[in-house]
């Protein structure tokens, strides 16, 4: 089989470490949201540690997880803000007093049930715990940190930038998408971009902060995880969330009309199992106008995420090659009417 050509650019990149082959191995699938821990979610602290040392003594060679973006809406990994940050949730309190930017005494156990996580009672205490870290650090806590932190906002400000200014903005506007926000900032008119930087310098700098404390974390767990012979696997969903800093920065990568809206959306064909086929509502690809600037977006986002795990799953890979198309005004669950090559 032929591959597309974002398939061919993506596998063609020297800078891609896609692998060889290796000796059969063993895992276990677990999301780090679902590790226990005294906060009300798992994190990348102290029982991710335990973990990887209980799969290094069972003869386990990989750890798979779920995506590690910041969620949208309904709190689901594969539908998220951006598809090259982390997940502030996943920041670990008890590796922030490590750090000395909390003390012992300013973090508590969120008490709720062991088995289900009350993700509105945990992005409250999170963000207390991020937000008074943040103050120390400006504070002057935290010292060590600060060479580390301006090395990490210059390795990833081919994204970094654009986030913590769309995070900004997202929590100014009350958490509403991007496309309802105001018309200069839809369209990304420079002086409406520059102003909200302007005004908004003090929280796209925390959210900057959030991004390196998540990426710290991260590349602990992942050295602990070799030392013991334990791989990270990764997962890539293919398409983005409409609300997210990915369609909102890079509008002409997408299929969307001038007012900024998807003229089409994805879903699957029907089959047995839904005779109408199903509608995910995700943003299309515009795949000309990327393959335009040699799929830029693509391999950044690769090898962001090859960053982040040893090896990665790509969800729905299939849509490389081809991908249903439906019209975005059609009723919520049509059967499609156009296939389209990637």
């Amino acid at each position: 089989m032929e591959r597309s050509p974002i398939a061919t650019t993506l596998f063609n990149q020297k800078a891609l470490p896609f692998g060889s082959p290796r000796k059969r191995d063993a895992g276990i699938l677990l999301h780090i949201t679902s590790l226990p821990g005294p906060f009300g979610i798992g994190d990348l602290g102290p029982a991710a540690h335990a973990w990887i040392d209980q799969l290094a003594a069972a003869g386990q060679s990989w750890w798979q997880i779920l995506p590690l973006g910041p969620p949208a809406k309904g709190n689901s990994p594969y539908y998220c803000y951006s598809a090259f940050a982390g997940n502030p949730l996943l920041i670990s309190p008890e590796a922030l007093v490590a750090d000395g930017l909390l003390d012992r005494g300013d973090i508590k156990p969120l008490p709720g049930r062991a088995d289900r996580i009350n993700f509105d009672k945990v992005m409250a205490s999170k963000s207390r715990y991020l937000r008074l870290a943040w103050k120390n650090y400006c504070e002057g806590d935290g010292g060590s940190l600060r060479a580390p932190f301006a090395a990490f906002r210059q390795s990833v400000s081919n994204w970094l930038e654009d986030y913590s200014l769309f995070a900004a903005l997202h929590t100014a506007n009350d958490n509403k998408p991007w496309f309802d926000w105001s018309s200069a900032l839809v369209c990304r008119k420079p002086q409406a971009l520059e102003l909200a930087r302007e005004t908004l310098a003090d929280e796209i700098a925390f959210q900057q902060f959030q991004q390196f404390l998540f990426h710290r974390q991260l590349m602990t767990l992942r050295r602990h995880a070799s030392e013991k012979g334990v791989g990270i696997l990764g997962d890539l969903p293919i398409f983005v969330a409409l609300d997210s800093c990915d369609v909102w920065s890079n509008p002409a990568g997408f299929q969307l009309d001038r007012s900024r809206r998807p003229k089409a959306v994805s879903g699957m064909p029907p089959d047995a199992f839904a005779a109408d086929g199903q509608r995910w509502n995700n943003p299309l690809y515009d795949w000309a106008a990327m393959e335009a600037d040699g799929f830029r977006w693509w391999i950044d986002r690769m090898a962001t995420v090859l960053s982040q795990c040893d090896a990665v799953r790509m969800d729905h890979f299939r849509g490389f090659d081809a991908y249903w198309r439906i019209p975005a005004s059609a009723s919520p669950a049509p059967a499609p009417i156009c296939r389209c090559r990637g």
